[in-house]
């Protein structure tokens, strides 16, 4: 479609679809790839995997990297970290054992 230069589209038109198609390919797939991350992050909570906090330190890597980037706004970025941080703890708190009454 933008490969053929039209009369009525400027070259900087062309230019600047061709850059949105490709950013927006590359956003798409590090949203996917925190999707990912996080949802391996519970799991490895939910199944008391001892690697849960290296899974939770690459979650928060690759959110920071597509805020650094502008894949997601910086506040979606604290957004998503501040939930996943919480689903972390209530998924621990939940498979730890409850204390003993005296």
């Amino acid at each position: 479609m933008a490969q053929q230069k039209k009369s009525q589209r400027h070259r900087s038109a062309i230019k600047a679809f061709r850059q949105s198609v490709k950013r927006n390919l590359r956003n798409r797939t590090m949203k996917k790839s925190i999707r990912l991350a996080a949802k391996a992050t519970v799991e490895a909570a939910q199944t008391k995997d001892p690697k849960n906090k290296e899974a939770l330190s690459k979650a928060y890597s690759l959110i920071d990297k597509a805020a650094r980037t502008g894949a997601i706004h910086w506040k979606a970025a604290a957004r998503k970290k501040g939930r996943l941080a919480h689903r972390l703890a209530k998924e621990l708190s939940a498979t730890a054992p409850a204390p003993k009454a005296k």
